[in-house]
């Protein structure tokens, strides 16, 4: 018949675009039925590479057959209908941990309708001291996401120490070794410092070397929020500088947390972390960063605002301080902070338990309407009752510069709250999308096959978890479908609460979480344990 080609050509000509596949996308054998076929997707296998259209065929919870299917069965067969397919996304940095243990978020929905099906837990030092009972809560509670647990370096501290800011003697640091080598014999990712906050700001390099180190025979990672992302104490190059040296000191992978250069007179210093980042990991040591997309982060009055020498001791020690004769230092201290983050019109109360009237407010406007200076209104509020914080103090040259680098992965840092609850930061809602949305889609800043590549493979191979963050036979079937024209994180600062639009279809572990946009009651999240190095 005129125009059709010979069948031996036909077999030459598929055979050599067999050739051109990845190894990971040419079919492999699948007995049949499958429980999941997915097919004209236009797929992303989370290593950097383009996408290819290839199907993809589940059981169980693994991925059993990759490439032209068009002869396999299966239970569901689903037309990707030219949307891209990608592993699921992995948030290295994630405060979900609370809420996830609660029956009303435990199925994690604001972080399913991101793409993530995996967030790793307990950051910035803080978290459950005893990793195998909260592993175990969440295993026998059942949770809609996969997650990792950190060893939380200031916990342990605290479990110790108290708020104490002296240094640890031979017997306390030996507990705190302890229970950190404990916590890795339960399965945890490495150690997470908050260097930034009290009680880890009153930690020296050498006692969280020493406690990193417990992590090293169990291939763990130090992911440090690091002493300061500004200029409040040693700087934040000084601050990269030291989470360098501790893993260099302990010979693990260390991780500068949601990176940036903070406050108008940090803008452009990005520049110079890239550049000692990269010096350090030429010379052999295993360095990495974090990011979530945005112009703002998010803490508290407490974090923002008050100096840590207040802090000794607990609350109730700061609060004596306040009230007492210190107070016109402290005063002084906070104001002087304030002009750290820009002055107080870049603070909005995201959460404040004692008034909620006033969330969603800028702390300029408040203080204006109470007639009375910004720090002296902060303080009042903080008697009664500590307030969270969205503080808007990032370049976007900075964004865009480390956002680019091979080593820096997506995170949200976001926390899991009720739906209408205070007004977060919207990152805990959108950031991965946002990332798709505004720098990959808008603006160009990365490739799309490098944003996914942040998102999945990079957090796979830094922290040791073989069997995710890729689309290839063998691997769990973590998968996501999304049509990026019409991703939109949604959520804004002044309307957090919504979810975000765009990433249609999610699977955990080979089951469905969501489905076509509507989520099912399916609980398949695990915890991760790495495969150790």
């Amino acid at each position: 018949m005129a125009g059709v080609m010979p069948r031996p050509l036909r077999l030459l000509a598929t055979l050599a675009a067999l050739a051109l596949l990845p190894p990971s996308l040419i079919a492999q054998p699948a007995q049949a039925p499958v429980d999941v076929l997915i097919q004209n997707g236009r797929v992303l296998d989370g290593n950097g590479n383009p996408w290819v259209r290839a199907d993809i065929a589940i059981r169980g919870d693994r991925i059993v057959a990759m490439g032209a299917l068009g002869d396999v069965r299966a239970t569901t067969i689903i037309d990707a209908r030219d949307r891209y397919v990608a592993p699921g996304f992995i948030d290295v940095h994630s405060h979900a941990g609370p809420g996830l243990l609660t029956d009303g978020l435990k199925h994690g929905q604001p972080l399913l309708a991101q793409g993530i099906t995996t967030a790793f837990v307990n950051p910035d030092g803080g978290g459950p001291v005893t990793i195998a009972g909260q592993r175990a809560t969440y295993e026998k509670q059942g949770i809609g996401v996969n997650v990792g647990l950190f060893v939380p370096h200031g916990s342990v501290r605290a479990s110790v120490m108290g708020m104490s800011d002296l240094d640890p003697d031979a017997e306390q640091l030996a507990r705190m070794v302890a229970l950190t080598r404990q916590g890795m014999e339960a399965g945890a990712l490495g150690l997470s410092s908050g260097l930034y906050y009290a009680p880890g700001s009153y930690s020296k390099t050498a006692e969280v070397i020493a406690m990193a180190r417990a992590t090293a025979p169990f291939g763990g990672v130090y992911s440090s929020h690091i002493r300061d992302e500004a200029d409040y104490t040693i700087g934040v190059v000084a601050a990269v500088d030291e989470v360098i040296a501790v893993a260099e000191g302990a010979g693990v992978t260390g991780v500068v947390s949601h990176m940036k250069a903070l406050g108008p007179a940090n803008w452009g210093k990005a520049r110079v972390l890239v550049q000692h980042i990269e010096a350090a990991r030429a010379r052999g040591v295993q360095v990495f960063a974090d990011q979530y997309p945005y112009d703002a982060s998010g803490t508290g009055i407490v974090g923002a605002l008050m100096p840590r020498s207040a802090q000794v001791g607990g609350r109730e020690a700061m609060l004596r301080r306040i009230k007492g004769e210190l107070r016109a230092e402290i005063r002084a201290e906070v104001a002087a902070n304030l002009v750290r983050r820009g002055g107080a019109d870049t603070l909005l109360i995201s959460r404040y338990e004692p008034d909620p009237s006033v969330e969603g407010q800028r702390l300029s406007v408040l203080a204006a309407r109470a007639g009375v200076a910004p720090e002296e209104f902060a303080l009042q509020m903080l008697e009664r009752g500590d307030a969270g914080l969205v503080s808007f103090n990032m370049s976007e040259d900075d964004i865009a510069l480390i956002m680019r680098q091979p080593w820096t992965m997506t995170c949200t840092d976001g926390d899991l709250v009720p739906m209408g609850l205070g007004k977060p930061h919207p990152r805990a809602y959108g950031a991965f999308p946002r990332k798709l949305e505004r720098y990959v889609r808008d603006q160009s800043v990365v490739g799309l096959a490098d944003a996914i590549r942040s998102m999945t493979s990079l957090p796979a191979l830094v922290f040791g978890l073989a069997d995710r963050g890729q689309l290839r036979v063998g691997a769990l079937a973590d998968v996501v479908l999304f049509d990026l024209a019409a991703v939109d994180e949604v959520a804004t600062y002044e309307n957090p609460h919504q979810l975000a639009t765009g990433i249609t279809d999610v699977i955990v572990n080979g089951q469905w979480v969501r489905r076509a946009g509507v989520f099912t009651s399916t609980l398949p999240g695990r915890v991760v344990v790495p495969v150790r190095r």
